[in-house]
């Protein structure tokens, strides 16, 4: 592969721990108006990658979740339909063909998700497998292992072996920030995996017990922005894990807006990685649109 100069990468800043809790608790405090919300709640639905990433995934439950996909919003058919769906690229083909014609992306994990513990050739077949069969989106796991001892270079130059294996994919890379350590230490591996070349940068694989918080994403968020003001170049975010209510993922938009603008409030530059988060934000829009809460029963079960 193409050897980056890692010398590229500039400093990783500080992180200022209490500056953080700061902003989090000031977007934790806000209230939000009516059409506001809805509008918050429509642009969330829209930004939801759905995913079943289980070892007992067959294809019957791909094409379910598929299903599911196309029919979310048909009570309300004004609704977006989600961003993506994302499964193991065993499973690409056969989501591709059941989401053909209809806007919805297919994305695929790779890179020996979720350790990333792997050699980066096997690495790099799992990425151009997942393509070849039709993944719009590449969703990597970086080498925890070796960005915790300090093989930075290493991290950087996998990274950019991947994102060139994606060809047309875009590649979102995911930190696993429950297990790299503090916020310094994340917004390290933030700028690592955007100098490297992401398209995205994601909290969380989903597989362990610490997921996406707001504090995490505003690190992130800072990272990336950071890169816009040097270079002009937009990067997408993505949390992962743990989001699961309509209230919560309103806030994270509400730091999207704060940190980096308007033009990251799109599914092109924002994603939630929260399969179950869909059916509590129809909930909330169908109380904003009746007066009432619905049952549970209204809406399939991921």
């Amino acid at each position: 592969m193409d050897k980056h100069k890692f010398l590229e990468l500039p400093k990783s800043p500080p992180v200022d721990q209490v500056g953080v809790g700061d902003r989090i608790n000031r977007v934790q405090s806000r209230s939000i108006k009516k059409s506001t919300k809805m509008e918050g709640l429509e642009m969330v639905l829209s930004m939801i990658d759905l995913t079943t990433l289980e070892g007992q995934d067959t294809v019957n439950k791909v094409r379910q979740l598929c299903a599911k996909a196309k029919r979310l919003h048909e009570p309300y058919p004004d609704l977006p339909a989600v961003a993506a769906v994302c499964v193991y690229p065993s499973m690409v083909a056969v989501a591709k063909k059941e989401l053909k014609n209809t806007g919805i992306n297919v994305a695929s994990v790779a890179t020996a998700f979720p350790s990333g513990q792997t050699l980066l050739d096997i690495k790099l077949d799992d990425v151009r497998f997942a393509v070849d069969s039709g993944a719009d989106e590449i969703d990597m796991v970086i080498s925890r292992g070796k960005f915790l001892q300090g093989e930075y270079n290493y991290v950087f130059d996998e990274i950019a072996a991947v994102k060139e294996a994606c060809n047309k994919a875009r590649l979102k890379v995911i930190l696993e920030t429950g297990e790299i350590g503090n916020l310094d230490s994340i917004r390290k591996a933030s700028d690592i995996a955007i100098y490297a070349g992401a398209d995205f940068i994601k909290t969380s694989t989903g597989k362990i017990g610490k997921a996406a918080t707001l504090p995490v994403t505003c690190v992130m968020l800072e990272a990336i922005r950071d890169y816009y003001f040097k270079t002009g170049t937009q990067v997408g975010m993505k949390p992962a894990g743990g989001i699961s209510n309509a209230k919560l993922a309103l806030q994270y938009l509400v730091l999207v807006k704060e940190t980096l603008g308007d033009a990251w409030l799109d599914k092109q530059w924002f994603r939630f990685g929260a399969s179950s988060l869909a059916n509590d934000v129809l909930k909330q829009i169908a109380k904003q649109k009746s007066g009432s809460y619905q049952s549970g029963d209204y809406f399939s079960i991921d």
